[in-house]
């Protein structure tokens, strides 16, 4: 078991771990605990974050137990410093001023990372989420401990093992699945990633052939918990910031980059961290085009 000092909202701060509403390594009970099915380094592990006014209570099970307890003040924010963040738009001030519990979560963990991310490249959010239950559920394990409905992912073997059918079952494409394997037999060396400064990084995933920045950036962001780590190459994000802002719908990623200019200076630099507290703000332009086509390849 593991005690750190309350003031973190859970929801916010390990929301983006959760790949959709039914992923099976992410739970939530009525209680408001949150469970984790994790590969760590030292085996499966099942982590329960509970909070009270005052404390954030972290227990675990299984051989990675120990990895799984000591890695959760970096989950928590830890390692987070948003005292450094100066907001340069009123509605990032009135946003951030409204979530004083927003950490930028760490997993330390970029495998674990990077292939929902890579399942999410090209395609629709709800097509990628059903696809990373599919893997994960057949080819994962059970969590260990008491909740009956928990997954722990693949290891990086396993990934890299999964036959071609099984792929296209899950509805992924071979350029995703061929992306995915790649990173799995090369996962010691990514791995390295998550005590690199962002732009190193960077560079080791965006080594690997099918990872661009948009890929990058989306990993780096959850194993890293980097603040600056800004995602580019994205359909909506340029527009939402940009309406958001300024009312420009049409921006594309230079314009948003313009935008985000202000927090690039702060620390360690906070783009991502703005970005977020403007996805949080709600202010999206309203919808005028047909959502994004759903081409289902498990059906062919």
């Amino acid at each position: 078991m593991c005690v750190v000092e309350g003031g973190v909202d859970l929801g916010l701060t390990l929301g983006p771990l959760r790949r959709g509403p039914g992923d099976p390594t992410f739970r939530t009970t009525p209680d408001g605990s949150v469970w984790l099915g994790i590969r760590t380094p030292t085996g499966p592990a099942t982590l329960r974050v509970t909070k009270t006014a005052a404390t954030i209570t972290g227990t675990a099970w299984g051989p990675g137990t120990d990895w799984a307890l000591a890695q959760l003040p970096a989950l928590l924010g830890a390692d987070d410093d948003p005292a450094v963040f100066v907001p340069r738009h009123r509605l990032v001030h009135t946003s951030h001023r409204s979530r004083p519990g927003l950490r930028l979560t760490r997993t330390g963990l970029v495998l674990q990372a990077l292939v929902p991310t890579v399942l999410e490249q090209k395609v629709t959010s709800d097509e990628a989420y059903r696809s990373w239950r599919r893997l994960v559920t057949r080819h994962g394990e059970r969590a260990p401990g008491p909740h009956p409905d928990l997954y722990v992912v693949p290891d990086a073997r396993t990934w890299a093992l999964i036959p071609s059918w099984d792929w296209h079952r899950a509805g992924v494409d071979a350029k995703r699945s061929a992306t995915i394997i790649r990173a799995a037999r090369l996962a010691p060396r990514l791995e390295e990633a998550a005590a690199m400064d962002l732009p190193a990084a960077a560079a080791r995933l965006e080594a690997v052939p099918g990872i661009g920045p948009w890929t990058s950036a989306e990993t780096l962001q959850r194993s890293n918990g980097a603040p600056d780590a800004v995602t580019t190459g994205d359909l909506h994000l340029p527009g939402i910031i940009g309406y958001a802002l300024t009312g420009d719908r049409g921006a594309d990623d230079a314009v948003m980059l313009e935008l985000l200019a202000p927090y690039a200076d702060q620390g360690a630099g906070q783009r991502h961290r703005a970005a977020r507290l403007i996805l949080l703000a709600g202010r999206t332009p309203p919808r005028r085009a047909p959502r994004m086509y759903r081409n289902d390849i498990a059906t062919f």
